[in-house]
């Protein structure tokens, strides 16, 4: 049976880059219907800078490994993005491949070939249809390129990067105390579970920032909104988060900027959670008083993943013993995670307490609404450090219903 699916946190029916970019998209006959190339430059000026973040799978795709030099060396100023063919696993002619779609997309944008980041989505071990890429390229080239006047905008580069998206997904901010913006991109549904940051993202900003820094600010964000989503545990070969600045508003404060692309990229990461595949609920878990960071993540993720509080969620079944397991797992001998004491741990599921004062069925029956909603909240106090000054992380994941195992059933077919 089809499940209903969650309506996006934000649509767009139209959305501009910010100053200093062009993008063109086009049908290259990858998908039966509609475009699935899209390419995205910003203007090559002395103000100009890029960073970027890929998949740590040992099965990286050349995609990832061209973009990785275009990233060491330090001139980024495109994206250029393929649908419905990850080109994974296809040895040296695939990575020839890759090499080729940088000097197909170079050409149109005006730019080296090794300014071009390359990012890939779909079928694992097939190789491009090099025919139909040169074909299209050949075309975006007779039409103007990236310089052409055309109506492609940021929602019509997240529509040709779909593959079992519901919808495009973009996200736009202001800088305070600028005229700068930041608009993100991104697409993601199923395989996906941080290891960087999970999924393809394109964020491109106006504002003017210094390679170094944009590179830093760039990892913090990441790692607490991208890295932060899990939809079903398994880590693509193809992630790629791009951020590319024209520079073309000028210098802009430093706080104010990183706020706005972090504002951006979680309200991607909660588009991408909420879409998951097969979702019909979006599921955030946070953690507190842990000895850092880095055990709280650990612990949130461990509930976050659980086929069994996902499925639980899904249903609305009030066993909340399964966050308890979820924890509880955590606890193998010579693991990082001994100092966890089940006597000083609180669950909480929206504003209702179940452990360690759960009651009876009048708190069931009420646990029972709270999980029937689209959003459900689930938080865990671990009692470790109660200081105010403990470890944190909030992560952002879906249900696990009869539609995703559908899906991915049928994958190929």
């Amino acid at each position: 049976m089809t499940q209903s699916r969650p309506a996006p946190t934000q649509a767009h029916e139209h959305l501009d880059l910010p100053r200093g970019f062009r993008c063109f998209v086009t049908a290259a006959g990858l998908r039966e219907h509609g475009p699935d190339v899209s390419l995205l430059a910003a203007e090559d000026t002395e103000n100009a800078s890029s960073a970027a973040v890929f998949t740590q799978s040992l099965f990286a795709g050349p995609s990832v490994r061209v973009s990785r030099e275009a990233l060491s060396g330090g001139a980024g100023r495109a994206l250029v993005t393929v649908a419905k063919n990850a080109n994974v696993a296809t040895g040296q002619v695939g990575l020839d491949n890759a090499r080729e779609l940088q000097q197909l997309a170079a050409g149109v944008a005006g730019l080296d070939a090794e300014q071009v980041f390359v990012a890939s989505t779909g079928v694992i071990g097939r190789r491009y249809p090099m025919d139909l890429l040169r074909s299209a390229f050949d075309a975006m080239a007779d039409d103007g390129g990236v310089g052409a006047t055309t109506e492609a905008d940021a929602v019509a580069v997240a529509e040709a990067m779909m593959t079992t998206d519901t919808h495009p997904k973009t996200a736009e901010a202001q800088v305070a105390g600028s005229d700068a913006r930041v608009v993100g991109i991104a697409k993601g549904v199923g395989m996906v579970e941080p290891n960087m940051a999970t999924m393809i993202a394109a964020i491109c900003t106006d504002a003017q920032v210094p390679a170094e820094e944009l590179d830093e600010v760039f990892r913090r964000v990441v790692d607490r909104t991208f890295n932060a989503l899990s939809v079903d545990t398994d880590t693509s070969t193809s992630d790629s988060a791009v951020i590319l600045a024209s520079g073309a508003a000028g210098p802009v404060p430093a706080d104010a900027f990183e706020d706005a692309v972090a504002a951006v990229c979680l309200d991607l990461t909660r588009q991408l959670a909420r879409d998951g595949e097969g979702a019909t609920k979006l599921l955030t878990v946070s953690v507190t008083a842990a000895r850092d960071d880095a055990q709280a993540k650990r612990v949130a993720k461990a509930v976050l993943n659980s086929p069994l509080v996902k499925t639980a969620v899904h249903g609305a079944d009030p066993n909340w013993g399964r966050v308890a397991m979820a924890i509880g797992k955590l606890g193998v001998e010579g693991g990082p995670d001994q100092d966890i004491d089940p006597e000083k741990v609180r669950i909480v599921f929206g504003d209702l307490e179940t452990y360690p004062t759960f009651a009876g069925e009048a708190e069931l029956e009420r646990l029972t609404q709270i999980m029937s909603a689209e959003s459900v909240e689930i938080r865990v106090e671990l009692g470790i450090d109660n200081s105010g000054e403990g470890g944190t992380a909030t992560v952002y994941g879906c249900d696990l219903t009869r539609e995703y195992i559908a899906i991915n059933a049928d994958y190929t077919t």
